[in-house]
């Protein structure tokens, strides 16, 4: 078409005749000096003859430069009727695309693409380690088709955490990505040396969830933190971190959240029939520092370390499950919920004597003030004590049988207040001073409401002490420890 056109072209301009006035219905424009060919209509009739030959093989000539060209500028002419200046470049114009705005966005994390309605696994590199052998960490991610809220749940920041490890996995591969609204984000085992090893810490004995959000410069810990932080936490609109006790500690599974701030509180109401415990969270813990960044975050609590409890785990994903519901990002109906307390203070009771611990409670009971908690046998004086609650309260927190030495924390009781009766900022305060002074010292600390001094304890961050409690009229000292003779085998 474009030979053909151009060829009469050039030979009407031959005879002096233009295009426009005989031979088409539309201009037909061959400029040599500017390379654009604008293609016509076919032309019908014969060519005009009235010329010399040699006039009509110059215009021949020229034309035949001019095609030359033109398999160049296929697929960038212009539009119809548009003006071409002379020397300037041919632009494409793509078409403007149309984005629907209930459609989920490719999401993009660690350097790869992951597709609305697609799973995948990636890969976080942590520091190197020894001989710049590198721990590849496994980040499972579901995008969803519809668009919605990111929520990441992150397991075993401490190494022998194992019940959030089966939890994370339970509630990703559940995850449908074609009918998800949203993203989910799954990291099971965040601190993959401490795994490896089978210990809550990393290898030069730190506690990576004492370093958050670290620093790019920092100790090994702090470098750590800072590359999970920036690389994975930051893609998070809401953030749920898993633990367990520690140290043959266990834990009623609860949430522990700040509740005075609002964006957390909600998280928290949305995360159906589980106790809640009020705990800001200690500086350098994952959950306080992704909400100073405005990232909703709390800590799922449930069960204790080394082992695999299957009810805690089961808990955990029915929590998970009913979480992602309330958000939108999974659709499940309507869940039936069963009120479960909310404590906005708790205290651990500790074991006054040392001994042989032989408990009388179990998780979840409700206790009042006087009520017996466990024995301290003394397998040297054949004596035993008491351990008595101070207060009223439900133990959402306790040490396995175990030995134990004067100070240990023994049981941890939820107790009954408001939020205004438990507002005391001036307390945190000097409680995170004492909690940097020791932790210089010694980074392993405890977490969550069970901060120890001679002992480090049971989860995720908060550093509380112990309160004197008032005597009641009958006795003069705290209601905690009463010596008695060691009962025969049959009612141990």
């Amino acid at each position: 078409m474009i030979f053909l056109a151009g060829l009469i072209a050039a030979a009407q301009i031959a005879v002096g005749q233009t295009a426009t006035e005989t031979v088409t219905k539309a201009d037909i424009e061959v400029d040599v000096s500017t390379d654009a060919i604008v293609d016509a209509e076919p032309i019908v009739g014969p060519l005009p003859s009235d010329k010399p030959a040699a006039e009509v093989n110059t215009a021949a000539s020229k034309f035949s430069a001019a095609k030359e060209v033109a398999p160049t500028l296929e697929g960038s002419l212009p539009a119809e009727g548009s003006p071409i200046a002379e020397g300037a470049p041919q632009t494409v114009v793509k078409p403007v695309e149309v984005v629907d705005p209930t459609l989920q966005p490719t999401l993009k994390l660690l350097g790869a693409k992951v597709k609305p309605g697609t799973s995948d696994i990636l890969t976080w590199e942590m520091e190197s380690s020894f001989q710049d052998v590198s721990a590849p960490v496994s980040v499972l991610v579901v995008n969803g088709k519809k668009v919605g809220p990111t929520v990441c749940i992150t397991a075993a920041v401490h190494g022998d955490e194992l019940n959030g490890i089966e939890i994370v996995r339970r509630v990703v591969y559940e995850t449908d990505p074609k009918t998800i609204s949203g993203a989910v984000i799954g990291v099971p085992i965040v601190n993959l040396e401490g795994f490896k090893r089978a210990n809550r810490y990393l290898p030069d004995r730190r506690d990576l969830n004492r370093y958050f959000p670290g620093q790019e410069r920092g100790s090994y810990a702090s470098r750590i933190a800072y590359s999970f932080f920036n690389r994975v936490i930051k893609h998070c609109d809401y953030l749920v971190d898993l633990h367990t006790g520690s140290l043959s500690r266990t834990n009623l599974p609860q949430i522990r959240a700040n509740l005075s701030d609002p964006n957390v509180a909600s998280l928290a109401e949305k995360m159906g029939s589980i106790v809640v415990l009020q705990s800001r969270g200690g500086s350098g813990t994952l959950r306080r520092a992704a909400t100073d960044i405005g990232i909703p975050a709390v800590t799922l609590e449930a069960g204790g370390p080394n082992n695999l409890q299957k009810e805690a785990v089961e808990q955990g994903v029915v929590t998970l499950t009913s979480t992602l519901n309330s958000l939108g990002i999974i659709s499940k109906g309507r869940w039936k919920r069963n009120a479960e307390p909310t404590f906005y203070r708790s205290k651990w009771v500790r074991a006054r004597q040392g001994g042989i611990l032989f408990s009388r409670v179990e998780l979840g009971d409700n206790v009042k003030q006087g009520s017996v908690l466990g024995l301290l046998s003394n397998p040297i004086t054949n004596k035993t004590n008491e351990i008595l609650s101070p207060l009223e309260g439900r133990v959402i927190g306790m040490a396995l049988n175990q030995v134990m030495y004067p100070g240990f924390a023994a049981y941890h009781i939820g107790l009954k207040s408001s939020m205004v009766e438990a507002a005391h900022p001036e307390d945190d305060e000097a409680n995170e001073g004492l909690f940097f002074e020791l932790d210089e010292r010694d980074d392993g600390l405890g977490d969550d409401n069970e901060f120890e001094i001679d002992n480090p304890s049971a989860s995720e961050g908060e550093v509380l002490q112990d309160e004197d409690y008032p005597a009641s009229p009958q006795q003069e000292d705290k209601p905690e420890i009463r010596e008695m003779e060691l009962p025969t085998a049959g009612n141990m």
